[in-house]
Order: structure tokens, then sequence, then C-alpha cells
């Protein structure tokens, strides 16, 4: 995930051909912003998850759910 979100700032850095005009340079800044959302909704995400992994280590990890069901001996009794 970091290493996409590196590209994408990378493609968002780069200018914007002088070359183009009308249709074709919107489309082109449309395009760079379109990038810079994605980029900026990959970043959330990947701070969110970094939370989440810090704040796991902090409390051990996570817990196993409890199996309540019945044990070897309960499901052959019958």
């Amino acid at each position: 995930m970091e290493v996409a979100i590196n590209n994408m700032i990378e493609e968002i850095k780069k200018p914007v051909d002088g070359e183009l005009s009308g249709s074709q340079r919107k489309a082109e800044l449309q395009s760079i912003k379109q990038t810079a959302v994605d980029a900026k909704e990959l970043l959330i995400e990947y701070q969110r998850l970094e939370q989440m992994v810090k704040e796991l280590r902090e409390t051990g990890g996570i817990e196993e759910e409890q199996d309540y069901s019945g044990g070897f001996a309960e499901k052959f009794s019958k």
C-alpha cells in the first residue's frame, strides 16, 4: 500500500504537458485530481491500519474467540 501511495504521489508531481489544450488539458487535470483523491483515500486507510496494528501490539493482540459449544464427549453422547 505504501508503494502505491508513493507511486501516486510521483504521478501527481509530474507537470502537465504544456502542449495540451482544451479538452485534452482538462482530461489531464481531471486525471491528476482523481489520482490525488485516490492517494488521499489510500493514505487515510494506511494510517488507520497502522493505528490498528499499534493498538494491537500495545494490548497484546487479538484475543482468541471462546468456543462455548460442547466438547468431544458432548458431541457424541447422543
